[in-house]
């Protein structure tokens, strides 16, 4: 079986590309959610955060954006403590800060996340085809920045709409790339 070649190198990421990786994904938690651990997940390995993705569900009360956005210094103390997630400091201040971003929205995260969803998308030929950034991901990750997000920018936001389906970037070898991945 070909997989891309990210996906191919350990059985955790077996298991994410070829049953989550780049299938649509909706719903405000669960895209708070992806939004997060994405943000997490900026400057270490997705591994590292795929792997503790239930201590983080966990330590962050199922990432609902109501119950997140009241955290206090009790709750922040308690994630830095936490040795099941991620411990920074600017990481968890910006999922406190960005739950309350949701908060505030005039639209639901879902309308706001997939009205950048490019109409059209090419399947990249090889994983060096595979962009870093796109158009798309500056328009999102400036209007989060507008709208009070942070931590999200241009690469965090793209990485966002791969995980998410948003865009369908298995490789024109892996086996995904045959699959209906989405309903877009």
């Amino acid at each position: 079986m070909i997989r891309c070649p990210w996906g191919d190198s350990t059985p955790d990421y077996h298991d994410y590309h070829d049953t989550e990786w780049g299938v649509e994904l909706h719903g405000d938690v669960a895209l708070f959610e992806r939004m997060c651990l994405e943000s997490f997940q900026s400057g270490l390995s997705w591994i590292t955060i795929l792997r503790k993705r239930e201590n983080f569900r966990t330590a962050f009360d199922g990432f609902v954006p109501a119950v997140v956005a009241e955290y206090g210094q009790d709750d922040f103390d308690r994630l830095m403590a936490d040795a099941g997630i991620v411990r920074n400091r600017a990481k968890i201040n910006a999922t406190i800060n960005n739950a309350r971003a949701v908060g505030e929205l005039d639209v639901p995260l879902d309308d706001l996340l997939w009205s950048f969803a490019p109409e059209t998308h090419e399947r990249p030929a090889t994983f060096a085809d595979v962009p870093a950034v796109t158009a798309e991901s500056k328009a999102m990750a400036k209007e989060l920045k507008r709208r009070g997000f942070v931590f999200l920018g241009p690469t965090t936001c793209y990485a966002l709409m791969q995980a998410t389906g948003m865009v369908d970037d298995h490789i024109a070898a892996c086996f995904r790339a045959h699959e209906a991945v989405s309903a877009r």
